[in-house]
């Protein structure tokens, strides 16, 4: 088993802060830094270290804010006399710094699991490797629409502990992370929704499927009777891993090939049925605001999530048919020439590109690549031969690209800049096509970040 899922030891016993107590921030990111900001106010003696640079904006928070920290380098002597140290997702457990902490016996956390230490709102996390961001952000507009007093946070919006220190909410909406996931002990999730399980961030698992699905089952630990667990159960290795595990939480499946009661299922191929102790509740998936199987998917576990806390029917189906697609996930940038260019530069695993694919009703030129994190492209092959008439590179090194598609796409190009990539696909389009940036790997070889690479490209559209 991944040792993350035996790191219990050191969790025994939070600290409490007040009187100066020693805690470092490791990372100095968004949820870092808002961790920083909630520590100091809870009587912690703070200091921030990131092994890279820190953006100016977070910089001046921390100044503003009289946390002392460090940037490019960690000090050892500034860090290992920390009681604990709260950790960035991004930041592996093979990392020198993170190896000497455990050696030490020194707690690590991560932001999440300290935020809720100090605060009574209940908790609906969201987690999976593919369509957690879309889910998240549908489920929080269906709440806050029916009047609830919620935030949004985790993986999207400002950091959980920043709103923990500074808001009052009664309900958090959290996307979570395996990497989040991992580096959470006592945290308790009252309403906890699974989405899916299929390889990503393998690098960091032992490149073992097994390890990386302990790692989101974890979003289940610690829950009660008085809690629900909603899973998909259509999605083969959630339910391999259900098998091998038992669960404190009420189970509220959710299928479009079975029906579920209570639970939800599709009637008629047509009908999203929802039905926990509450009344029933039907949509036709005409009406979805996110179209496309897999948001068939997202829908359903929103809307029991919003079953589960009563909500009624009528506010349901109109904020699930208003809702509005998340910024990098299937985005329409532009129909140019009837050639429709789509932003789904979230996609940074193979999954998510099958989705995007599965979901175009016209020949596309694919822009794919980046930092490939030990891809199997193969589940592509299909949608590729059915729907692809193209291929653009958007890489450093596109050798497993052409390696996986050549002998299946006539045309290949190699390109080094969104400008570049938005070009050259919009020349091998034609009227009725559509160019989709969903590049199934992370962005770190030319790009901050996937959100840099969707606006790079979306700029680069609006000046073809």
């Amino acid at each position: 088993m991944n040792d993350n899922n035996n790191k219990e030891t050191n969790q025994k016993h939070p600290v409490q802060g007040g009187g100066g107590t020693r805690l470092v921030v490791l990372g100095a990111g968004e949820s870092g830094v808002g961790a920083a900001f909630l520590a100091q106010q809870r009587g912690f003696d703070v200091f921030v270290s990131d092994f890279g640079g820190i953006a100016d904006n977070y910089k001046k928070q921390l100044e503003d804010w009289n946390i002392p920290f460090e940037e490019k380098q960690h000090t050892d002597e500034l860090i290992l006399n920390a009681v604990e140290v709260i950790k960035s997702p991004g930041i592996p457990d093979k990392a020198p710094i993170i190896k000497k902490l455990h050696e030490n016996g020194t707690p690590v956390i991560s932001e999440i699991e300290f935020a809720g230490r100090y605060t009574d709102a209940k908790i609906i996390g969201i987690t999976g490797s593919n369509g957690k961001t879309t889910t998240t952000s549908l489920t929080y507009h269906v709440l806050k629409d029916a009047g609830m007093n919620v935030g949004l946070a985790g993986n999207i919006g400002k950091s959980f502990a920043y709103q923990v220190a500074t808001e009052k909410f009664d309900w958090y909406v959290l996307e979570l992370s395996s990497f989040m996931l991992d580096d959470m002990f006592r945290f308790k999730v009252d309403i906890a929704v699974l989405l899916n399980i299929t390889p990503d961030h393998l690098d960091r698992y032992d490149y073992k499927l097994e390890n990386y699905a302990a790692s989101k089952f974890r979003i289940t630990q610690n829950q009660t009777a008085a809690d629900y667990f909603i899973y998909c159960a259509d999605d083969p290795e959630t339910i391999k891993g259900m098998k091998e595990r038992t669960f404190g939480a009420q189970l509220l499946p959710f299928s479009i090939q079975q029906k579920f009661e209570p639970g939800a299922y599709l009637d008629n191929n047509d009908n999203i049925v929802i039905n926990t102790t509450q009344e029933h509740f039907t949509m036709s998936i005409q009406d979805l605001a996110l179209q496309g199987k897999h948001n068939i998917y997202n829908s359903m576990a929103s809307g029991i999530v919003a079953k589960v806390l009563e909500l009624r029917n009528e506010t349901m189906r109109e904020s699930m048919g208003n809702f509005k697609s998340i910024e990098h996930r299937l985005e329409f940038v532009a129909n140019i020439s009837g050639i429709r260019f789509i932003n789904d530069s979230k996609a940074t695993n193979v999954n998510s590109t099958w989705y995007a694919l599965e979901s175009m009703t016209s020949d596309v030129v694919l822009i794919l690549g980046g930092v490939d994190k030990g891809n199997d492209y193969s589940m592509l092959n299909d949608l590729v031969k059915q729907k692809v008439k193209a291929i653009v590179c958007l890489g450093k090194d596109n050798k497993r690209i052409h390696e996986a598609f050549d002998d299946m796409v006539e045309i290949i190009v190699n390109t080094s800049s969104a400008q570049e990539a938005a070009t050259v696909a919009y020349h091998l389009a034609t009227k009725g096509d559509t160019v989709l940036l969903s590049p199934a790997c992370a962005s770190f070889d030319l790009f901050k970040n996937y959100e840099d690479r969707g606006r790079q490209f979306k700029d680069a559209v609006k000046e073809l």
